[in-house]
């Protein structure tokens, strides 16, 4: 099959059902994220849980799909899945606790918000930042190949945009940029500084001599995370 054929490829059941196979697994839950390249806002995870049934048509990777398509999708989407859970870890937790442990953090709101405890997680990627006691099947490019990560990778992308379209910060841009650093963000962000939505430990603020003096730094030694301002 061609790399192009490949990558228009309608995801599959076919990890769900090997995981299924084995005698102690009876639910499994598709995990993904959306945020977390963003300058502002949560990091955003969906996990969603299927019945094996046919999917509603256009289900791919969220990427792939415009917003004009993505959205009609999440409703089928959450009127047919089984199960579906979300967790967010906000700007705040980011920066007191970094990425890896926001992550780890929202997605396990998800996945306690879902109906049943799933028994494996698919998850998009090829780092786990779930952890134990979740048993995690990584998937590289999982939102492509796996029904039930694409379903959590879209529901999670819609959600999280519509959101980012309430906070106002109309100057950023964020009903479109959804907190990603788009030119109208930064023009924005380097004319009049940060809002409370942006996350002040990341590395764009060096580039901002204006505004750097908000940069938080966490403490390596903090077992919390804890954070510090200095210039």
């Amino acid at each position: 099959m061609s790399a192009v054929a490949s990558a228009v490829m309608a995801p599959t059941y076919e990890i769900e059902q090997l995981l299924l196979s084995q005698p102690s697994v009876r639910t499994v839950a598709g995990v993904d994220e959306v945020g977390r390249g963003a300058w502002a806002g949560p990091v955003s995870v969906c996990a969603v849980v299927t019945d094996l049934s046919e999917p509603p048509p256009g289900l791919t990777d969220s990427k792939q799909l415009t917003a004009a398509r993505r959205e009609p999708l999440a409703a089928e989407l959450a009127a047919w899945a089984a199960g579906i859970g979300y967790g967010e870890a906000t700007h705040t937790e980011i920066d007191t606790l970094g990425m890896t442990e926001a992550l780890r953090r929202a997605a396990r709101r998800a996945l306690e918000a879902l109906p049943a405890r799933p028994d494996v997680v698919i998850l998009d990627g090829k780092h786990d930042y779930i952890g134990a006691p979740w048993p995690v099947r990584l998937e590289v490019k999982g939102d492509a190949a796996s029904v039930s990560v694409a379903a959590a990778s879209v529901l999670a992308k819609v959600r999280r945009d519509a959101y980012m379209g309430t906070i106002g910060c109309e100057e950023y841009g964020f009903a479109d940029n959804a907190g990603y650093p788009s030119p109208v963000h930064q023009e924005a962000l380097a004319r009049l500084g940060p809002t409370p939505h942006h996350r002040l430990s990341w590395s764009y603020l060096d580039d901002l001599p204006q505004w750097r003096h908000l940069k938080l730094h966490r403490d390596p030694l903090a077992c919390e995370g804890q954070v510090t301002l200095f210039g």
